[in-house]
């Protein structure tokens, strides 16, 4: 697969991932995104990291939260 097709399906996986933690945790599209795209989880799928990709959207959205309600805990 070429470097644009790669581009788009981690384009469409993190808008899936985003999707999931919108209807999980009943966040807005625009909160769900900011947690996604603040978290450590989300440059560890970018830049290919254990495999996160080949992971479930949901199974993701989780590791998103769990890292969001950790880091607001620490203040």
């Amino acid at each position: 697969m070429n470097e644009v097709g790669e581009q788009i399906l981690r384009s469409t996986q993190c808008a899936r991932i985003i999707m999931c933690i919108s209807e999980m945790y009943g966040v807005s599209i625009n909160d769900a995104a900011d947690i996604y795209y603040n978290s450590e989880t989300s440059n560890m799928i970018e830049d290919g990291i254990a495999d996160l990709h080949c992971r479930s959207d949901k199974y993701l959205a989780e590791e998103v939260w769990n890292e969001h309600l950790t880091s607001s805990n620490k203040y």
